[in-house]
């Protein structure tokens, strides 16, 4: 064998020693080097004297040699060439040793490897706070030695979140997982021209340790080299602001046992395969403790209730608290509530959540900007509702698209992180995202386009409203949508109507203050006077006394004094009904007689002094009620129509009621059983639910009549009576009553067996329905 021969196979002795000890395979070393597997094949098997420097240098790049090693790699080489004298070392270089033997698998190590290069992962923030959960899952997934895909975390979410300080503080604590270092690379997703895939690729693949001259040219050929370079190894990708998918794609490892993770505005809906995990605001206890963190946990301690205050006020929203708690630092000498009190005006806030180079502003004002024309439409026109979520369809009344349209770009808008879904159905903004867009609405539309939106969507809402609460009307079936704005997406079912009613409610009200704001004062009134039936149907609501008053208002304004006695006694029902407030219902209800006996209104004056008993009889000044009663009667029986029957019976009910509460139970019987009569009359006449119901609850009354003078079969056939009216409306809660007190009536009468089979079905009920009784039509606003 000739000395070039024997100098050859010690360069392809280092080679191989050192190839192994690095973990990686002829074919991973070739792609990461730049050369072709023959040829390093022939290097390794002696078969070539002496590669070229820089295809040594590459080798020695790719195998992440220090620099005495890759001078005794180059000499091997150079020793290996046909020259007319041999090389030596020279005396500074490291001495050449003998290729090391293949090591086992590693253990994870107790200290983390670093990186070279601009990739190195930047310091972790000491006051990070809360994410406990999220954290746990990511050190879950990263102790997963046989993941069924590769390792890939995509964290999303809105601007201000925190997701670059989580991805940095989890790869800091994953770090003794990873002992082949950790990488952190800004994607410049918000910029105008986000880095490209390709770029993107170069940077991590000479982080890992390739050699300029070795990167390949090409996407498709980089992204090769990549998965080969990090398919072994146990390392921390942090791929900061994605852009989109295509962007993000290339760079994700096709197997091993590193972890990547993905932050992101968008929620990169194509990208496949990833682990997702969206971060939301904050809890208020958890704002507080970052607040405490970075401003000093004595001085939050000090005023709790200004920090949970500053802390809503900021939105819980990470970027906002910590600019909150910077401003707190700067300034040691001002209390916590003298910020609260600048934050407090709306106007102002955003201005306020900026310190030095941080700043809530610009960081919706980057995603928005990327943003299509239509959908920073739909985004600004969102700030106009008025409830805490919204419906694609409200949107679209204020944005003036389609729902379809509108619901596409409320999409993009979640996709993008500017819109939150609250259910399958609603959007929210968070409160500084409302901010932001109204700012952009008042500088990007002119005044008379925004006043044109809020008309427009304050018609629809109301006209829709009117429409649902009709539904209610005894006289109605039920299932007339003709009189909705738009009956193709109009609430099919009476529970829909409901439904509707329910969530949006703090829409229509608003659009009933613009509305009387504007002058549209009809509106009010039609709306309020729709409303009057589906106001039985939830007493616990104190929205009532807004709108009642509304309409109350409306009435005068136009002019109308039958419209406001009519809205003067609804109001009265509320007071009584609803709030409890006795003295005052009493009084409106005073106001309402007044008016209604100057117009010669007999009707308004009999349902006046209706709800003047019902307040007198709370106020337990049961001999007063019971004239206002039978007042109430004598003015119904100048009016010959059903509302005013309806009104004679609810007066014959409540004086009985009052006679009960006031000892007189005979006289209760016979009072009511002159209401039962009429109450039955009602049900010959205008058979409907409502009049089944007045039915019922006359009859069950009568029992209870009963019960208290201990006349238990009479009692008993009351109940019964009651319980077939009840089914025939379909009221299991208050079937379940009624069969209670049958059940009683029983037992008082020795039959317990039979008690205890009706009691027994009266707890399946209860337990089936788990709702309590709702209130009564016909005793409510609605008359």
């Amino acid at each position: 064998m000739t000395d070039a021969v024997d100098e050859g196979g010690e360069f392809a002795r280092l080679l191989a020693g050192y190839r192994v000890r690095a973990g990686l395979t002829q074919e991973e070393l070739a792609a990461a080097a730049g050369v072709s597997l023959r040829a390093l094949g022939d290097m390794e098997r002696g078969r070539t004297r002496g590669p070229q420097r820089r295809t040594v240098r590459a080798l020695a790049s790719a195998l992440r040699l220090d620099a005495g090693r890759t001078t005794v790699l180059e000499q091997a080489a150079q020793s290996g060439r046909p020259r007319g004298t041999r090389a030596t070392v020279p005396p500074h270089t490291v001495p050449p040793q003998a290729p090391p033997a293949p090591e086992p698998a590693r253990e994870p190590a107790p200290a983390p490897a670093t990186l070279p290069g601009a990739l190195a992962l930047p310091r972790d923030i000491a006051d990070f706070t809360a994410r406990e959960d999220a954290l746990a899952l990511l050190e879950e997934l990263a102790r997963d030695d046989e993941p069924a895909h590769p390792r890939v975390v995509l964290i999303s979410g809105q601007p201000g979140l925190g997701k670059t300080a989580f991805a940095l503080h989890a790869a800091h604590s994953l770090a003794r997982l990873f002992p082949d270092g950790q990488l952190s690379l800004d994607l410049g997703g918000m910029a105008p021209t986000p880095l490209s895939a390709r770029d993107a690729l170069g940077q991590v693949i000479r982080a890992l340790g390739v050699a300029d001259g070795a990167v390949p040219a090409g996407t498709e050929e980089r992204a090769g080299l990549f998965r080969a370079l990090v398919r072994e190894r146990r390392l921390v990708l942090i791929l900061d602001n994605a852009a989109d998918e295509a962007q993000v794609r290339p760079l994700l490892p096709g197997s091993g046992p590193a972890v990547t993770i993905v932050t992101s505005r968008s929620a990169l809906p194509g990208l496949e395969s990833v682990h997702r995990l969206s971060l939301d605001a904050l809890a208020p206890a958890e704002a507080a403790a970052l607040l405490g963190r970075i401003a000093g946990p004595e001085r939050i301690a000090a005023e709790p209730d200004a920090v949970a205050e500053l802390a809503r006020l900021c939105g819980y929203l990470p970027l906002a608290l910590r600019i909150a708690g910077q401003r707190l630092v700067a300034r040691r000498q001002q209390p916590v509530s003298h910020l609260v009190r600048q934050l407090a005006a709306e106007e102002n806030r955003l201005d306020l959540l900026e310190t030095g180079d941080l700043a809530v502003r610009p960081a919706f004002a980057l995603s928005y900007r990327r943003l299509p024309a239509e959908s920073q439409l739909v985004l600004r026109r969102c700030a106009l509702t008025a409830g805490h979520d919204f419906t694609a369809a409200v949107a679209a009344a204020y944005t003036g698209l389609s729902v379809v349209r509108t619901e596409r770009q409320l999409e993009q808008l979640t996709d993008a992180g500017l819109v939150q879904l609250t259910t399958p159905e609603r959007y929210r903004l968070h409160d500084l995202v409302r901010l932001y867009a109204g700012e952009r609405l008042a500088d990007e539309e002119t005044a008379e386009a925004v006043a044109d939106a809020r008309a427009q969507a304050g018609s629809w809402l109301l006209r829709r409203a009117a429409a649902a609460g009709l539904r209610f009307d005894p006289d109605s079936t039920g299932e007339d949508v003709s009189a909705d704005p738009d009956p193709t997406s109009a609430p099919v079912t009476l529970s829909d109507a409901a439904r509707w009613l329910e969530e949006e409610s703090q829409e229509w009200l608003a659009a009933m203050y613009r509305a009387a704001e504007s002058g549209r004062h009809r509106e009010v009134i039609d709306t309020a006077e729709a409303m009057h039936w589906f106001s039985d149907r939830l007493l616990s609501w104190d929205i009532w006394a807004e709108v009642f008053q509304l309409s109350v208002d409306s009435a005068r304004a136009c002019g109308d004094p039958h419209a406001e006695t009519v809205h003067l006694n609804y109001l009265a029902w509320t007071y009584i009904t609803c709030l409890h407030r006795y003295q005052r219902g009493t009084e409106l209800a005073g106001e309402g007689l007044e008016l209604a006996r100057r117009i010669g209104d007999h009707e308004q004056e009999g349902w006046a002094l209706t709800y003047l008993g019902s307040g007198l009889r709370a106020l337990r000044r049961h001999q007063e009620a019971i004239d206002a009663y039978h007042r109430a009667g004598d003015a119904f029986a100048l009016v010959d129509n059903r509302a005013a029957r309806i009104g004679r019976l609810v007066t014959l009910r409540g004086a009985a009621s009052c006679l009960r509460d006031s000892g007189r139970a005979e006289e209760a019987v016979e009072s009511r059983r002159l209401a039962l009569a009429g109450a039955l009359e009602l049900v010959e006449r205008w058979e409907s639910p409502l009049m089944h119901f007045m039915a019922a609850m006359t009859a069950h009354e009568l029992g209870l009549d009963r019960a208290a003078l201990k006349r238990w079969p009479a009692a008993e056939k009351a109940y019964r009576q009651a319980l077939t009216h009840y089914e025939a409306v379909g009221r299991p809660d208050s079937m379940t009553k009624a069969l209670t007190e049958l059940g009683t009536a029983l037992i008082e009468q020795g039959r317990a067996d039979e008690a205890r089979e009706l009691l027994t079905e009266a707890l399946t009920d209860l337990t089936a329905d788990g709702r309590p009784g709702r209130r009564r039509p016909g005793t409510g606003a609605g008359g």
